[in-house]
C-alpha cells in the first residue's frame, strides 16, 4: 500500500491511499473459504456449492468489507506515525466513478490540521483586574434584607415600594416557569415601579433586559442558565400570588447565632464586617470570571491563525445524530468558531506554562466547591467525612469529572494570566463593577 499526504493549504491536506491486490487478497480468500460450508445456491446442497459460484455470489461484498478494514487500519496508523494533530476527523472524498474491479484502488481522505501559532501572554493590553468592594449602601441593604427575611410577614392589599412579592415568572418560548419570592426593591427602579399599586392575581409583563442591576440575578429568580443570562431580552409575565410587608426582625444575639453559629457574631458591627467579608469573596469570584473572559477576548483578537474553515463546515454536516445541511453547518461553524479558537489558544497556553491537572488538584477543587455549596444552604460546619463522601460521589460521575476538570484548567490559567498579562488593577464598588461589566 502506498500512502502520501498532499497539501491543499497550511491547514488542509488530503491523504491519498493506493491499495493493491496483495493488501487484501489473503483475507478475502480466507473469508471465501469460511463461507463455503454455509453457502446456499439453488441446485446445490448446502456446503457443496462450487467455489467459483461462492466467489461470484459473495466475493464483491467480502472484498469491499476487507478493503475497508485495511484502509481504516492503515489510515489510523498513518495519522499516528505522522503525528498529525487533527481538527475533526478524516472525511472520505466521494468518487462517483470508483471501480472496485480496478487493479489499484485509490482512496482519498480530506483532513483539517491544528494550525501552528504562538501566543504572547505578556503582550501590551488594556485589561483591567477589578477589586470589588462592598460599600456602606450595599452592606446596609443586606442588613435590611436579613431583618426582612427573619421578620414577620404582614399581608398587604396592594404592592408598595417595600413589599415582598410571591409569584411566578413565565415565558413559554424560553421555557421559563419559576415561582419565587422577591422584594420590589430588588428590581431596577423602572421595572419595580410597574408593580406599585398591583393586587394579588394581577399579571405584570416586564422585560428581562435591565430587570435587575446584575444580569446574574436572572439565574436566581427566573432560573435562567448562566450561558443565557447576558443580554437576554425577552418579555416575561409575573403573576402575583401574595403581597407582604415585613415587621423587621430585631438584631440580637439569637438572630446572629441562628445565622452564623453560636458566638461568631456579637454585634451590628460584627454583622456588617461578616457581610462585607462574604460579599467581597463572592465579588472576587465574579471579578476573576470577568478577567478571564476579558483575557480570552484579548487573546482571540491578538492571536492570529487560520482554521480549516471549509473542511470544518463539511465535517459538521457529518457528525451528530441529525445531519446538517450546508446552510446549517455554516451557522453552527460561525457559532462555535470563537470557542474553538480559544480552545486551541488555551491548549497552547497550558503547554507554554507547563500546566498539568492532577487528581489531587481535581479533588481539592471539588472539596472547596462542595463546602461553598453547603454553606449557601446553611451547613457552615460540615464534617470532613460528610464532605469527602459527597466529593467521592461527584467524582464517580464522568460527566462531572469533565466539567470540573475544565473549571480547574480555567482556574490555573487565570493565575497564569494574572501573572503574565499584567492587567491594570482598579478598585470599584459593586455598582461600578456591574456598569463596567455590562455597560449600564
Amino acid at each position: 500500500m502506498d500512502i502520501k499526504r498532499v497539501a491543499t493549504d497550511a491547514v488542509t491536506e488530503t491523504i491519498v491511499m493506493t491499495v493493491v491486490h496483495m493488501d487484501y487478497k489473503g483475507q478475502v480468500a480466507k473469508r471465501i473459504n469460511e463461507k463455503m460450508p454455509l453457502a446456499t445456491v439453488k441446485g446445490f446442497r448446502k456446503g457443496q456449492v462450487p467455489k467459483d459460484l461462492v466467489e461470484k455470489q459473495y466475493g464483491k461484498a467480502i472484498k469491499q468489507e476487507e478493503v475497508k478494514k485495511v484502509v481504516d487500519l492503515a489510515l489510523e496508523r498513518f495519522i499516528q506515525s505522522e503525528r498529525l494533530n487533527l481538527l475533526g476527523t478524516p472525511l472520505p472524498k466521494e468518487n462517483e466513478n470508483f471501480d472496485w474491479d480496478a487493479e489499484e484502488l485509490t482512496f482519498e481522505y480530506e483532513i483539517g490540521l491544528v494550525p501552528n501559532f504562538e501566543i504572547n501572554l505578556e503582550a501590551e493590553n488594556n485589561i483591567v483586574k477589578y477589586i470589588v468592594t462592598a460599600d456602606d449602601k450595599l452592606i446596609d441593604g443586606q442588613v435590611e434584607r436579613i431583618q426582612k427575611q427573619f421578620g414577620k410577614a404582614i399581608p398587604q392589599e396592594v404592592v408598595a415600594a417595600d413589599s415582598d412579592l410571591t409569584g411566578t415568572f413565565s415565558n413559554e418560548e424560553k421555557g421559563i416557569n419559576n415561582t419565587t419570592t422577591i422584594s420590589v426593591s430588588t428590581f431596577n427602579k423602572a421595572a419595580g415601579d410597574q408593580f406599585i399599586g398591583k393586587k394579588v392575581g394581577d399579571v405584570v409583563a416586564v422585560s428581562t433586559k435591565g430587570l435587575f442591576e446584575d444580569d446574574h440575578q436572572l439565574m436566581d429568580y427566573l432560573k435562567v442558565a448562566h450561558d443565557d443570562v447576558h443580554g437576554l431580552d425577552v418579555e416575561v409575565n409575573f403573576t402575583i400570588e401574595a403581597i407582604n410587608g415585613a415587621e423587621l426582625a430585631e438584631l440580637n444575639q439569637e438572630l446572629f447565632d441562628k445565622l452564623f453559629g453560636e458566638g461568631k457574631v456579637a454585634s451590628l458591627e460584627d454583622l456588617k464586617a461578616k457581610i462585607k467579608e462574604d460579599a467581597e469573596a463572592q465579588f472576587a469570584q465574579q471579578a476573576d470570571q470577568k478577567l478571564l473572559l476579558d483575557v480570552q477576548d484579548f487573546l482571540i483578537e491578538s492571536t492570529k491563525f487560520d482554521l480549516p474553515a471549509e473542511f470544518l463546515k463539511k465535517w459538521l454536516q457529518t457528525v451528530g445524530e441529525k445531519k446538517l445541511s450546508a446552510e446549517e453547518a455554516e451557522v453552527e461553524y460561525a457559532r462555535s468558531e470563537k470557542g474553538l479558537r480559544f480552545q486551541l489558544i488555551e491548549g497552547k497556553a497550558m503547554a507554554q506554562s507547563n500546566i498539568q491537572i492532577t487528581f489531587e488538584d481535581l479533588k481539592a477543587f471539588t472539596t472547596n466547591a462542595i463546602k461553598q455549596q453547603m454553606a449557601q444552604f446553611g451547613q457552615t460546619n460540615p464534617t470532613d467525612e460528610e464532605v469527602q463522601g459527597i466529593v467521592a460521589r461527584v467524582l464517580s460521575n464522568q460527566e462531572e469529572v469533565k466539567r470540573l476538570s475544565e473549571q480547574v484548567v480555567a482556574e490555573k490559567l487565570l493565575e497564569v494570566f494574572k501573572e503574565k498579562a499584567n492587567p491594570t488593577t482598579k478598585e470599584v464598588t459593586y455598582e461600578e463593577f456591574i456598569a463596567a461589566s455590562y455597560g449600564e
